[in-house]
């Protein structure tokens, strides 16, 4: 699998593991520590070829995802879930990139989004609250599912129907997931 845009990720394991699942170039931010120069480069590499930001799925990686999104407008994005990212191995809490399979990685750049300028949705906080997704016992184990379905990242209930706006999430889409979801929960009972 070829990749052509440059993939923004944050170190050096990272781009490693990307280029062990897929054929792509990488641009490292060292962490949460992006300097301007970093930023030259992305918005270099965007012009040129495109960029794709694929950050790890905790705060840091969402806040470097931010600056960038930021300092350089029109970016794609690539989500890993948690689970996906978490380390094999019982005693390492790490959550990375590093650690996530080949197959992980290339779905997830398969499901790779362009952000659009700010629009309004026809999801509203109503649906939001209809289905179980901000306050109740389901909820936060019902946003990281609906997540991960819908290649929008795990978010807290503040930022769902931005993201979900942000990518510019159909009702009919919304809809079909929150149904896999319902189904999933009647089979686990």
């Amino acid at each position: 699998m070829k990749i052509k845009e440059v993939i923004v990720v944050e170190g050096r394991d990272d781009t490693t593991r990307i280029q062990q699942a897929v054929h792509a170039d990488t641009i490292e931010t060292n962490g949460s520590a992006i300097n301007k120069e970093i930023i030259k480069r992305i918005k270099h590499a965007k012009d040129k070829r495109g960029i794709i930001i694929f950050t790890d799925p905790d705060y840091p990686g969402e806040r470097i995802r931010h600056i960038i999104d930021q300092a350089v407008p029109g970016c794609k994005h690539a989500f890993l879930t948690q689970d996906n990212a978490r380390a094999k191995h019982p005693r390492n809490k790490s959550l990375g990139i590093e650690h996530a399979t080949n197959d992980a990685i290339q779905n997830a750049l398969l499901g790779v989004y362009e952000l659009a300028e700010e629009k309004t949705s026809e999801i509203t906080k109503e649906d939001l609250v209809y289905y179980g997704l901000l306050g109740g016992n389901k909820a936060s184990k019902r946003r990281k599912r609906i997540g991960e379905l819908l290649h929008i990242g795990h978010t807290n209930g503040k930022q769902l129907l931005k993201r979900l706006t942000m990518f510019e999430i159909t009702k009919q889409q919304f809809e079909q997931a929150i149904n896999q979801i319902q189904q999933e929960e009647i089979e686990d009972v």
